[in-house]
C-alpha cells in the first residue's frame, strides 16, 4: 500500500512541475506577443523623439528642451505606468519584468535630468544623465538577452527583439 502511495504522489508531483512548465510557457508567450507590443508602443515614440533631437540631430538647446518636454518626458511616464500595471504570475517573468520596470525608470530619470541640465544650463546634470541613459541602456539589453534565454528554456519563439 505504501509503494502505491509513493507511486502515486511521485505521479503526481511529476505531473504538477510539468504543468508549472507549460503555465510558465503560455504566460511568456502571452508577456512576449500581447503585452510588450502592446506597452512598448509608447516607449518607442520617446525614444524616436529624444533621438530626433539628441546625437547628430542635435539643433538647439531651445529644439531639444521642447521635445522632452512636451514629448519626451510624458510619453515615457506614460510607458512607465502601463509597464507597472503589468501583472504576471510566474516568478521568473516578474523577476525579468521588474528588471525592466527598474532600467525604464532609471531612463526616464536621465531624461527629467536632461530637461533640468537644459533649463539650468549645467554641463554636469547633462553628463550625469548620460550616465544614466548609458546605465540604463546596459539594464535593457540583459532584460533583452534574459528573456532571449528564458523563451529558450520553455520553448517560446521571440517575434520580436526586446
Amino acid at each position: 500500500m505504501k509503494k502505491l502511495l509513493g507511486t502515486c504522489l511521485f505521479m503526481f508531483l511529476f505531473l504538477l512541475s510539468g504543468c508549472s512548465e507549460d503555465s510558465v510557457q503560455e504566460e511568456l508567450l502571452t508577456y512576449v506577443n500581447e503585452i510588450l507590443p502592446e506597452v512598448t508602443v509608447k516607449e518607442t515614440a520617446a525614444i524616436s523623439a529624444y533621438d530626433s533631437v539628441s546625437g547628430d540631430n542635435y539643433t538647439s538647446d531651445e529644439v531639444m528642451y521642447s521635445v522632452m518636454v512636451d514629448e519626451v518626458s510624458p510619453t515615457y511616464n506614460s510607458f512607465i505606468a502601463d509597464l507597472e500595471d503589468v501583472q504576471v504570475e510566474s516568478e521568473k517573468i516578474k523577476a525579468l519584468h521588474e528588471n525592466y520596470i527598474k532600467a525604464a525608470n532609471i531612463q526616464h530619470s536621465a531624461f527629467i535630468l536632461i530637461i533640468s541640465g537644459l533649463e539650468e544650463q549645467d554641463r554636469g546634470k547633462i553628463i550625469e544623465a548620460n550616465d544614466k541613459l548609458a546605465t540604463a541602456r546596459k539594464m535593457i539589453r540583459e532584460f533583452s538577452d534574459e528573456l532571449e534565454m528564458l523563451a529558450e528554456e520553455n520553448d517560446v519563439t521571440l517575434e520580436k527583439e526586446y
